[in-house]
């Protein structure tokens, strides 16, 4: 078996697992997440330790040994340790009594095995002691890690009938480790069982969807959701992923960092309608739905060739955020380069406050009401007509 080497983060996760086997030497492993990652040479954020205890020892222990804890999830045996300030979710040990495809009914065990046996892929399954030495219960993580296949852990009906969820966690999964083709039989009960989806809560489908948008190249991952109906299943509106490919290869080209809210755009570019009912669909915060609506509003005056006035004009009236995302999407739809400097300037060109206030107008003698509100307004008009180069006397003097 192989082993991880000693990382930092390793080190720091010995502490609460050698507090753990105060109680049971080899009662606690670091699994899931961190050991995959570590062993594909991926960045490891968090860390969960499983453990053969039972919650209120665990708790007991970790409190003995000075560590916080907060009962997050102890309903199905998880408990989050701080030590040091780095939080962990530690687990017991468990196997599933009743699923009913989007929550579990869990009973405690001893036994490494069965845990992994309700994990949803093998690279998931696999635990790592205090030491490094990587465990491996299905069988097959390992080799997944080496082809970097994602392969549910056993029947992949029945992983995806615990938790429809894992439809979407297939395909996420795909975009960031897969490099293989996907699994046929993961694919095709994705496909069979993807109407479990509406089941399912639309915070948790978002999550995922970002999460798997994020991905450096997320095509295809999307490519195989589309073809076994998965991507339609979500998002009929879709328009197809012949515009994202193009955002995708842009960013690649440019050296722009992925944005998993532009590439989402990309799926219904233009069709404002669309846009707008899959924002509220899925529950998104306002920031999002503002991101969204925004760019497919047709009055937002761009174009390919547009002066840098004209862009500078179209911040300060709808942001700059709205800016960069309809240039980079004209830009991938285009293939013209001119849009370039519409990014450039929306990236760095910081949006200026009017220098008249209605405090002004009202010492130069315009009456409070409407009257303010229609002098404001006329002199922004002015003020965007000279690239905002006027400044207050100069306004004022236009009253």
């Amino acid at each position: 078996m192989p082993r991880l080497d000693n990382q930092p983060w390793m080190l720091a996760a010995r502490k609460v697992i050698d507090a753990l086997e105060m109680v049971r030497p080899g009662c606690a492993r670091l699994v899931g997440g961190c050991v995959r990652n570590a062993l594909l040479g991926e960045p490891v954020a968090d860390i969960d330790i499983a453990t053969q205890l039972t919650p209120d020892l665990v708790e007991k222990t970790a409190r003995n040994a000075g560590m916080a804890v907060h009962p997050t999830g102890v309903e199905h045996g998880t408990l989050t340790v701080v030590s040091k300030g780095v939080p962990y979710e530690v687990t017991t040990l468990r196997r599933d009594v009743e699923t009913d495809g989007r929550r579990a009914t869990v009973s405690f065990t001893h036994d490494w095995a069965e845990d992994a046996q309700r994990r949803d892929f093998r690279m998931n399954a696999l635990y790592a002691d205090g030491d490094g030495e990587v465990y491996d219960p299905t069988g097959g993580g390992l080799d997944d890690i080496a082809s970097r296949r994602i392969v549910f852990v056993g029947d992949a009906e029945t992983r995806i009938r615990e938790d429809y969820l894992r439809v979407l966690r297939f395909f996420r999964f795909q975009a960031w480790y897969g490099t293989a083709a996907p699994d046929p039989q993961g694919l095709a009960a994705c496909g069979k069982l993807r109407a479990g989806l509406a089941g399912i809560s639309v915070e948790r489908i978002w999550m995922e969807m970002k999460k798997l948008m994020a991905a450096p190249q997320p095509l295809a991952a999307l490519e195989a959701m589309e073809a076994v109906g998965v991507l339609d299943q979500l998002f009929v509106d879709a328009k197809g992923l012949k515009l994202l490919s193009k955002l995708v290869g842009l960013e690649m080209d440019r050296g722009f960092k992925p944005d998993p809210m532009l590439r989402f755009l990309a799926l219904f570019w233009k069709d404002a309608a669309a846009i707008r009912e899959a924002a509220n669909r899925l529950k998104m915060s306002n920031d999002e739905r503002y991101r969204l609506n925004w760019p497919a509003q047709d009055e937002t005056p761009l174009w390919g060739g547009v002066t840098d006035a004209e862009v500078r004009a179209a911040i300060y009236r709808v942001g700059a955020q709205t800016v960069i995302d309809r240039a980079m999407l004209g830009w991938a739809s285009t293939g013209a380069a001119d849009w370039d400097g519409v990014v450039a300037i929306a990236s760095s060109w910081p949006r200026p406050t009017l220098p008249v206030t209605g405090e002004d107008l009202l010492t130069r003698g315009i009456s409070e009401g409407p009257a303010i509100g229609a002098a404001l307004k006329q002199l922004e008009t002015a003020w965007i007509e000279s690239d905002f180069t006027l400044g207050k006397d100069a306004l004022l003097a236009l009253l």
